[in-house]
């Protein structure tokens, strides 16, 4: 392939007709892009280049579809690749292989919201081979993913205009199970209750509700993931682009068959059951009594030994794999806390705030009482560094109690981040973010 090339996107397309533009809203949006007309092309591209996730035009491959998706992963093998589909509604067919098919013509903005979340959820399927791996060498099997197959649970949220409740029959029709909330309250409500696989809103005359509500699943962590379809009139005052940028996984008009909206619900949900399943899996390891007593954290040893794994697979993979380290700062003003106990009293609440605070496929480990450190595999070195000031910027925010009479701490950190650049670099690159440690004020 030619050098230089920087690709993230492969997209396999016979001609231009939806490819083109598409391929054009990805480069600005900072997803660039490489076309291929034909499969031996496409496979080149895997084979040479770090190709995080691909999209195929359906339209025009006739023959040619029929197995590509394995074709196109075993050209890609060892780095799991996945590949969302463009499709014309009606020939959905779940037995493809692909993560995702959508109706085109896509959105770039809608495009880049899914390819994010297919592309963490096949990192995360890599962690857990590698993290399996790391366990089982301590006599610990983890639990496989394992997709729930019960029918899909939809949320629709909105007024029960007709059109509404057709699409809510059309999606019974498919197996899914659908709730009705009239309300935003209603709506959250239900939705603190039970985990639904994907939320229909309905804008109706007003538009802005829809999307306060899509918001607030945003803005809340457990929910954050869940798809959202916003059912618009043609002729709304939001634009499709302006909805994928607000959080929207996938827009849908009145004009458009219930059936054929239906299914890309459907889709929609499929995807999140696989993505939820892989994160379960990942929580599980949590509980294997491996870890940190006190933190909930992978030990130094632990984390060791896993480290050279994720380094030996991010080379096999062509992925990138950076390190970082938080180290509680030597304040003069914790001397006091620190000299009472009360410092070592609060780490376990920090090591559990950092737990919580990385990606569910990033490792954190307690390496000495008050360091810790995060493996952050398929991450730069500029997006680790931005991972580890956000977490010590969530944790700078939290006061500590320092006891009876005595003003509550907060805490500081020195921040050190480095990529690791091979499997025998692993030792530098931890002695190289250790150095380059530096004071993070956060307060």
């Amino acid at each position: 392939m030619t050098a230089g090339i920087n690709a993230r996107v492969l997209i396999v397309a016979r001609d231009d007709t939806l490819a083109g533009a598409l391929a054009e809203g990805l480069d600005r949006l900072g997803w660039r892009t490489i076309t291929a007309r034909h499969e031996a092309a496409a496979a080149s591209a895997l084979a040479d280049l770090q190709i995080e996730a691909a999209i195929v035009d359906l339209a025009g491959l006739g023959d040619e579809a029929v197995g590509l998706a394995t074709r196109l992963r075993t050209a890609c093998a060892p780095r799991k690749l996945p590949i969302l589909a463009m499709s014309a509604p009606d020939p959905f067919q779940k037995d493809r292989g692909y993560d995702l098919v959508l109706s085109g013509p896509i959105d770039p903005a809608q495009a880049v919201m899914r390819l994010e979340s297919l592309v963490r959820t096949a990192v995360a399927e890599e962690e857990f081979d590698v993290r399996f791996e790391t366990f089982a060498e301590r006599g610990h099997n983890l639990e496989t993913p394992e997709i729930d197959a019960s029918p899909y649970r939809v949320l629709a949220i909105g007024e029960p205009a007709p059109q509404f409740l057709a699409l809510s029959n059309a999606l019974t029709r498919n197996g899914a199970e659908v709730v009705g909330a009239f309300t935003a309250f209603t709506a959250f409500d239900y939705l603190h209750e039970k985990p639904f696989d994907a939320v229909v809103l309905w804008a109706g005359e007003n538009p802005h509700e829809a999307l306060s509500i899509a918001a607030g699943l945003r803005r809340n962590t457990r929910l954050y993931h869940t798809p959202a379809l916003l059912y618009i009139k043609a002729h709304s005052v939001i634009t499709a682009s302006e909805a994928y940028q607000r959080g929207i996984s996938d827009v849908a008009s009145p004009e458009t068959p219930e059936t054929a909206t239906a299914l890309r619900v459907v889709e929609l949900a499929r995807a999140f059951r696989r993505q939820k399943s892989v994160r379960a899996a990942l929580e599980r390891a949590r509980t294997s009594g491996l870890m940190d007593a006190a933190t909930g954290l992978f030990t130094r040893d632990l984390f060791a030994s896993h480290l050279m794994r994720l380094a030996r697979s991010g080379e096999a993979r062509n992925r990138a794999l950076s390190v970082c380290m938080l180290k509680v700062s030597e304040r003069p003003d914790l001397q006091a806390p620190r000299a009472g106990g009360w410092v070592a009293r609060a780490i376990p609440q920090i090591g559990s705030m950092i737990g919580r605070l990385v990606r569910v496929e990033d490792t954190a480990a307690r390496l000495a009482p008050e360091v810790f450190a995060l493996a952050l595999p398929a991450t730069s070195l500029q997006s680790a560094r931005a991972a580890g000031e956000r977490i010590a910027a969530v944790i700078g925010c939290t006061a500590f109690e320092a006891g009876q009479g005595a003003t509550p701490f907060v805490i500081d950190f020195e921040l050190g981040v480095a990529e690791v650049p091979s499997p025998e670099g692993v030792g530098r690159a931890l002695e190289q973010a250790a150095a380059m440690a530096q004071p993070l004020r956060t307060g």
